[in-house]
């Protein structure tokens, strides 16, 4: 079979290295890819938003699935599109994306169906919300209603942090659009752990358990950024914890979406606080995660395709989904100054070196440039080892790191700690 897979960052290049060893895949296209994809996929140059000319694409090129990367497309409707022209595609319809697309949608779900999660405000207008913040009990979270690429939520210890953060998603404007309305919540405690699941409508399947490293530098300093690095298994993550949040979360989910006439199929993430009150949502994204794919996929011993064919048909209950036992650590090297500015051309040295104990590295913001590989977004590589356990996965990860070099790069040495 021919499948596209939409996008060209970390998590794509996974799916496709996975998608090349299912015996079932015949031909692989990334649109747009990048460099390290090139080397699995044909790349096509289309921008992932410009959703008629992927379905053109796959119509003339008789493509038999299509994999969507990223939630802008998804929350735009390339589902549907895809769909009304009768075209194999994997994801969620552009109603049921809103799970992520809009965070008061999900915490009006979420309070709807009494799916545990953080108390909750929204906003429309910057000063009502200033006025709230200050009476409120700090710290708070500050978060844009829509999509801001990972980094619209904006955590506040003090009253005037989180007037700023109000000023810049709402006045300023800092995610465009995105800050048209906010969400202020209370802020919870305990370790962070993220579940993706294969959702078919009907019936949910958890994945193993990732845990990201949001913040940019080690000991969790600094700004949020898209994730600096991720592990699987969750260190917290018991098999107590994961039967709750299966039951009274993530089919919960899938149920309210069932109940609400917008049954979700494709992937549903679930970011989690496990607090001292029980497991809690954070987040909903309606998509594989970033870097959190390039921790769990590895682990995948099942095809990938026999997997999204199941969710597509809705016959997820009847198949077997089996993963290895082994971790796996990713790291991301990022280039200078990210999340802030930064620049980007830097040639980039080692990457064969860094794959030589078995490491897999795995290309984000890579471009080809007078035939060598540069440096192309704030987010470079993610440099991925299993093991059998983290700390086996750990040491390997930053033997790999240790061989790859272009000027600026950075990286946090604390991953799976």
């Amino acid at each position: 079979m021919k499948v596209l897979v939409v996008g060209g960052g970390g998590r794509e290049h996974t799916l496709v290295w996975k998608l090349a060893q299912s015996p079932r895949v015949d031909r692989i296209y990334s649109a747009p890819g990048n460099p390290g994809i090139k080397n699995l996929a044909t790349c096509v140059d289309i921008s992932v938003n410009d959703i008629n000319r992927l379905a053109d694409f796959a119509k003339k090129n008789n493509i038999d699935l299509t994999i969507v990367g990223p939630e802008a497309p998804l929350v735009a409707g390339i589902v549907d599109e895809f769909e009304s022209r009768g075209l194999g595609i994997f994801g969620p319809s552009k109603a049921a994306a809103q799970i992520e697309g809009s965070k008061v949608f999900s915490k009006d779900l979420m309070k709807k169906y009494k799916i545990p999660t953080a108390d909750y405000r929204v906003f429309e207008r910057a000063q009502d919300a200033a006025d709230y913040i200050n009476t409120a009990q700090m710290p708070l979270v500050v978060k844009a209603e829509g999509l801001a690429a990972g980094k619209g939520v904006i955590i506040a210890h003090d009253r005037d942090t989180a007037k700023e953060a109000v000023k810049s998603i709402m006045i300023d404007r800092a995610f465009g659009e995105s800050g048209s309305r906010i969400v202020i919540e209370e802020y919870l405690e305990g370790p962070e752990v993220t579940v993706l699941a294969f959702c078919d409508g009907k019936v949910a399947v958890p994945m193993v358990s990732s845990r990201d490293h949001k913040r940019v530098f080690d000991n969790n300093e600094g700004p949020n950024t898209g994730g600096m690095g991720a592990v699987s298994p969750a260190p917290a993550y018991t098999l107590e914890l994961a039967k709750t949040v299966e039951h009274d979360i993530i089919q919960r989910t899938v149920d309210a979406m069932a109940s609400e006439g917008i049954p979700f199929k494709g992937i549903l993430y679930t970011g989690l606080m496990l607090t001292k009150s029980g497991p809690k949502v954070l987040e909903y994204n309606c998509r594989f995660g970033d870097p959190e794919t390039q921790v769990v996929i590895p682990r995948l011993k099942t095809d990938l395709v026999d997997i999204v064919e199941s969710v597509i048909n809705g016959n997820l209950l009847n198949t077997k989904i089996e993963w290895k036992q082994e971790a796996a650590v990713c790291v991301v090297i990022a280039s200078g100054g990210y999340p802030g500015s930064y620049e980007t051309g830097k040639p980039i040295r080692g990457l064969a070196d860094a794959e030589k104990n078995g490491s897999i590295v795995f290309h984000a913001g890579t471009a080809l440039k007078n035939g060598e590989i540069v440096t192309a977004g704030g987010r470079v590589l993610g440099v991925t080892a299993l093991g059998k356990d983290v700390q086996d996965a750990r040491e390997l990860v930053y033997k790999s790191v240790s061989k790859i070099y272009f000027d600026g790069m950075h990286y946090r040495k604390d991953i799976g700690l």
